[in-house]
């Protein structure tokens, strides 16, 4: 009997009508593509089909010729549209059979529910012959492990609360990698310049991408991700030097690492210096506090905020003379730089050492030839120093420009707390 094959190459399969019709989003094929990777299996292809027998099948059978690794999510469950034990079955050339130990876990879990096993539940316990069963410690559908034209196939359910647990328990003990192909990963998260800017100042090391190394970016509402690979022996130390030219070529830009935000830094960097911070929001409408306080430990340096979407709440809440708003608008410098700095003098202000203020235009109505949709100020003040404000022209829908002015403002605030000169004009920027 000739040895397994090494896994050198993946491929990923969703399966589900949800996702084929774009009626959900499949995270698993990312969540896994990233774990291969770092396991040393590279991922060479992607593929969604619906709840459709011959379409799985044929899936999974083009899929093993193709890659050593096969990992199937979705399908298991016990209704008629979950067909993958069928189309593994079809694709093995096998039949299926009922799984002893599958079906003592169901008779249990019906037993502990006070209910009855159901023929759509024992369903769940069939397997193709020549298969294996993978028991699932969280929730009812067992995972399945067969062998397709030399190839391995894993088939998980699909929500990642069980796909993720049982891949860890099941296939990555499975993997079978070239000594020395494991792949270390990491990623400097960067706000204040745009994808392209940051692309130009890495283009030589983007050019350079290499089995061994690579460089790339990503960007999603305004954070430009830089993704850093290294595989072999020295693949740490590579990464420490990709790591290190990076930060010395987009600087004060690298604000964390993969799993940092904005929120999570100012935070932090709050509590080390022992401060407090306060908002004024208008467009934004409550996403700028929400964005603090989904910090978990976020109260140890967040009062509130003060929601002044009128102009009269404005003036009544934070003290903004009314005749800036009548000369300059709302939407505006000067009003800005009041809102901010009327946190600092409001009641909550006794405690607070900084100040957010955005207002702006978020659309689709109230633009003007002035002052379009996506014209937005963001004001920040401090406490015995003076106050910026900064004029931002935020391109997209409404969602866009409040979640996006919520970045802006906490990029502000966490360039001044890192005490560090932010790029002269920031993303999104058009003047200071």
């Amino acid at each position: 009997m000739s040895a397994p094959r090494a896994h050198a190459t993946a491929c990923v399969l969703s399966v589900g009508d949800e996702l084929v019709l774009g009626q959900a989003l499949d995270t698993n094929s990312m969540w896994i593509s990233d774990r291969l990777l770092v396991l040393g299996v590279r991922p060479v292809e992607h593929a969604t089909v619906p709840d459709d027998l011959g379409a799985q099948s044929d899936t999974l059978r083009a899929m093993a010729r193709r890659c050593d690794l096969v990992i199937a999510t979705g399908g298991l469950g016990p209704t008629k549209d979950d067909l993958t034990r069928h189309a593994l079955a079809q694709a093995m050339g096998d039949v299926l059979v009922e799984d002893d130990e599958s079906l003592t876990f169901l008779e249990g879990l019906e037993r502990e529910r006070e209910r009855a096993l159901t023929p759509e539940r024992r369903a769940q316990a069939l397997r193709p012959a020549r298969s294996r069963a993978l028991p699932n410690g969280f929730g009812t559908a067992p995972g399945l492990h067969g062998v397709i034209d030399g190839a391995d196939v894993f088939c998980l359910p699909g929500p990642p609360r069980e796909m993720r647990p049982m891949f860890e328990a099941h296939v990555t003990p499975a993997i079978r990698a070239s000594p020395g192909s494991a792949v270390s990963t990491r990623v400097l998260r960067t706000y204040g310049l745009a994808e392209a800017d940051a692309g130009a100042l890495l283009s030589d090391l983007m050019e350079r991408a290499t089995d061994d190394s690579m460089v790339g970016t990503t960007a999603s509402g305004g954070i430009v991700s830089v993704r850093l690979r290294a595989t072999g022996a020295d693949a740490v130390r590579t990464l420490d030097d990709l790591d290190a030219l990076v930060r010395e070529r987009l600087g004060s830009a690298v604000f964390g690492g993969e799993h940092e935000t904005l929120a999570t830094l100012a935070v932090l960097l709050l509590k080390e210096r022992g401060e407090r911070v306060g908002v004024a929001e208008s467009c934004t409408g409550g996403l700028l506090g929400a964005a603090i306080t989904a910090v978990p430990g976020s109260s140890a340096v967040y009062d509130g905020g003060y929601l002044t979407y009128a102009d009269g709440a404005k003036t009544s809440v934070l003290g903004v003379d009314a005749s800036l708003i009548e000369r300059h608008g709302a939407v505006s410098e000067p009003v800005a730089r009041a809102m901010a700095r009327g946190v600092l003098a409001s009641p909550i202000g006794a405690r607070t050492d900084h100040a957010l203020a955005v207002t702006g235009v978020a659309g689709p109505d109230g633009g003007t030839d002035e002052k379009p949709v996506g014209t937005v100020f963001i004001g920040y003040a401090r406490r015995g120093g003076a106050t910026e404000v900064r004029h931002f022209r935020i391109a997209g829908d409404r969602d866009d420009v409040r979640a996006r002015s919520v970045t802006a403002a906490l990029g502000m605030l966490t360039f001044a707390l890192r005490g560090v000169e932010a790029p002269a004009k920031l993303l999104w920027e058009i003047r200071r």
